[in-house]
């Protein structure tokens, strides 16, 4: 390679750099988000994998974006160790085949087995809803096609103690389904047809191609804590993140309303809620971030409190 090429690759590759470090900058050092705590709620046993899940999942980056602005990540996948518990409530991917141990016999040995099951599953469930108490928010992924029971209790827990959840409801569509239904057709396949159709009934496959979260979480939640996608997209290069299936997703519908962008303006300000009597946007107290402050080596201390 000329030394020519050679420079001009550095000078590029220099650029590129100074253009991610002012991006850092302009996200703001932490702020009113600086040591809050979040937990991330979302399925975890009927996904398509487990493993991939836990390894490149949305979780992943989510932490990425908010440990930068010194909030402390409760991960459902890496629980935090738990003193004089060690490795209390840990799970891995392989954690739900357990399940298909569950016996449905009447007498005794039907009754021990559910009984060891429910046990043995009880540390996770209890640990995840602990984070949910001591978090100070919730960002939750709720696509409309999976199944979930865990999401929706620590959504319900969260909102009893009028802690704001962010809702990531997502466009929701099968290209795969769509492309196989079109080539039956083609061949005039009229059987694989019906059975594709018949299909479609059992599963059930729906599409949300408008993101249009369930009508129980909207009172619930409220308006303006929902969000169509995570807006990967603008952080993806900043952040250095390796390619997944949910960056096609968002480039197939991208987010109108994406959840990032809001996490960096919240470092910055208050979200405010749309008040139905004074037709504007008031204070949405629900957003009670802890202002704590560490008195010499002893616990942190509330200041200016009467």
């Amino acid at each position: 390679m000329a030394a020519g090429s050679r420079g001009k690759e550095r000078k590029e590759a220099r650029t590129k750099g100074n253009r991610l470090y002012k991006r850092v900058r302009r996200m703001g050092a932490p702020n009113l988000l600086r040591e809050a705590r979040v937990y991330l709620s979302g399925p975890m046993d009927f996904v398509a994998s487990r493993a991939d899940e836990r390894k490149e999942g949305w979780r992943n980056r989510v932490g990425d974006f908010l440990r930068k602005l010194d909030v402390t990540v409760f991960d459902p996948w890496v629980k935090p160790d738990v003193r004089g518990f060690h490795e209390y409530g840990r799970e891995d991917d392989k954690t739900s085949s357990d399940r298909d141990k569950w016996k449905w016999q009447s007498r005794e040995q039907g009754a021990a087995a559910r009984a060891k099951r429910s046990e043995k599953f009880w540390p996770s469930m209890h640990i995840d809803l602990r984070m949910v108490d001591t978090c100070d928010f919730v960002v939750a992924y709720c696509p409309t096609n999976i199944y979930s029971v865990g999401t929706p209790h620590e959504i319900i827990v969260a909102r009893q103690q009028r802690k704001p959840v962010l809702l990531v409801s997502p466009h929701v569509y099968f290209p795969s389904f769509d492309q196989l239904k079109n080539h039956l057709q083609s061949r005039r396949d009229v059987e694989g047809a019906r059975l594709l159709h018949a299909l479609k009934a059992e599963v059930p496959i729906r599409a949300n191609t408008k993101a249009i979260p369930s009508s129980w979480y909207m009172p619930l939640i409220g308006g303006e804590h929902f969000f169509d996608g995570f807006g990967f997209a603008k952080y993806k290069e900043l952040f250095r993140w390796r390619e997944m299936s949910l960056d096609d997703h968002e480039e197939r519908y991208p987010p109108q309303k994406p959840l990032l962008p809001f996490l960096e303006r919240l470092n910055d300000r208050l979200p405010k809620k749309w008040g139905l009597a004074s037709h504007r946007f008031v204070r949405n107290d629900d957003w009670l971030l802890w202002d704590l402050k560490r008195v010499g080596r002893n616990g942190a201390e509330w200041r200016g409190v009467n």
